[in-house]
């Protein structure tokens, strides 16, 4: 029997799900600051990208620059900063955040600039509309 993939509380806190991809789940950070999205591989007690298969490393590949392309695009981005830190959450997770010269955080890197803003519903139905009229591959939505 399959091992179930399990969650990092933490991500299951900050984000929601959006749908799969092959090997990853497709995530929005609920912070409303940024258009701010991860990938999660669906492999339990990884916490490097060396740690994947060398097949799993090629689809995380193909995977964040799919969204990044398709991020970068549907939201009109200056700058996508895409990363995986994993110093709080050891999970392995890579960030894929639309950055403009005008946000607040600019040209800083995002984190630890300005407190989380919650999404009001609007702001929020606005953001998950435009994810599901991009043309994503091998991508299932929820």
């Amino acid at each position: 029997m399959p091992e179930v993939f399990e969650l990092h509380e933490r991500l299951t806190q900050d984000s929601q799900l959006l749908g799969y991809f092959p090997l990853c789940q497709l995530r929005l950070i609920l912070d409303a600051n940024y258009p701010w999205f991860i990938l999660v591989p669906q492999r339990n007690k990884t916490e490097e990208i060396f740690q994947l298969s060398e097949q799993d490393q090629q689809q995380l590949m193909r995977e964040s620059s799919q969204l990044s392309s398709v991020l970068s695009s549907l939201f009109g981005a200056d700058k996508m900063n895409v990363a995986t830190i994993g110093n709080i959450v050891p999970q392995l997770h890579i960030h894929h955040i639309v950055r403009y010269k005008s946000d607040g955080a600019w040209p800083a890197p995002v984190w630890g600039k300005l407190p989380a803003k919650v999404y009001t519903d609007d702001v929020l139905q606005v953001v998950l509309n435009k994810m599901t009229q991009c043309n994503l591959t091998d991508f299932s939505y929820l």
